[in-house]
């Protein structure tokens, strides 16, 4: 089975979840393969779920302070922050190629963090809902979109994060969660790999979980052309990302 592998690196916030809901349309009418697309962002980043209310979540002095950006994505689930030190993946497969369930999907898409994990020298598990641990500490968090026949998830793997500017963002104190339930790459191999052996990695995981030949290419100008559009009707748009999403547009966490 072929698969696109789409390596955008570094990317502003909101051309990335632009590309990732570009790709999901592409894939729906038949017009891409089942794709995994790999990206950075090019600066501090809060990914806030569909649903949620930026200042409910968010420290929005330290927001400020820290010159973090905001970006509001297409699927659920709780905000998380993002930056240079994290390498974030997104799967657009057809909706038939996983489970029914959206709990039994993550745990078997989350197979390919673990499995990329375990060619860097780390002993992963995953654990539900959607999270993948080493040595019982949270290195990898994701969502879901289920959208006409397709599914998109999209999820981090924490390479060398700044955690001290994610707790300062986040309001997670308040939820119990504190720096000690959170590791990184560099923390648990003691020395930073190489962003490029990461994602040889990530790549190696999800063609084995998948049984898929995975293979870099480009965007089409169908992709290119919806994602200059959905800039500039929702994800580059302030009102966009800061207003909480009422109506359920979508399924899936």
């Amino acid at each position: 089975m072929f698969w696109r592998l789409i390596d955008s690196d570094l990317s502003p916030p909101g051309r990335s979840v632009a590309c990732d809901e570009a790709m999901l349309m592409a894939r729906h009418h038949r017009l891409i393969p089942n794709t995994l697309h790999l990206y950075r962002r090019e600066g501090p980043t809060v990914s806030l779920g569909y649903f949620e209310n930026a200042e409910e979540v968010l420290d929005m002095e330290a927001v400020r302070r820290h010159g973090v950006q905001l970006v509001r994505r297409a699927s659920g689930g709780s905000a998380i922050y993002t930056d240079q030190g994290q390498i974030i993946y997104a799967v657009i497969v057809d909706r038939e190629m996983v489970p029914e369930s959206p709990n039994e999907t993550f745990e078997l898409i989350c197979q390919g963090v673990v499995k990329a994990l375990d060619c860097l020298g780390l002993k992963a598990e995953f654990k539900p809902v959607n999270d993948v641990m080493v040595n019982k500490r949270k290195i990898s968090g994701s969502a879901q979109l289920r959208k006409w026949d397709v599914v998109l998830q999209h999820g981090t793997l924490m390479v060398d994060t700044d955690f001290e500017i994610m707790f300062d963002v986040l309001k997670m104190r308040k939820k119990g969660r504190s720096k000690d339930n959170v590791t990184s790459l560099a923390r648990e191999m003691g020395a930073t790999p190489g962003m490029d052996a990461v994602k040889k990695a990530l790549v190696a995981g999800f063609a084995s979980t998948f049984d898929a030949s995975i293979e870099k290419g480009v965007l089409t100008h169908f992709e290119e052309r919806k994602i200059e559009e959905l800039i500039e009707t929702k994800y580059g748009r302030e009102d966009y990302t800061l207003k909480a999403k009422p109506a359920p547009l979508i399924s899936g966490q």
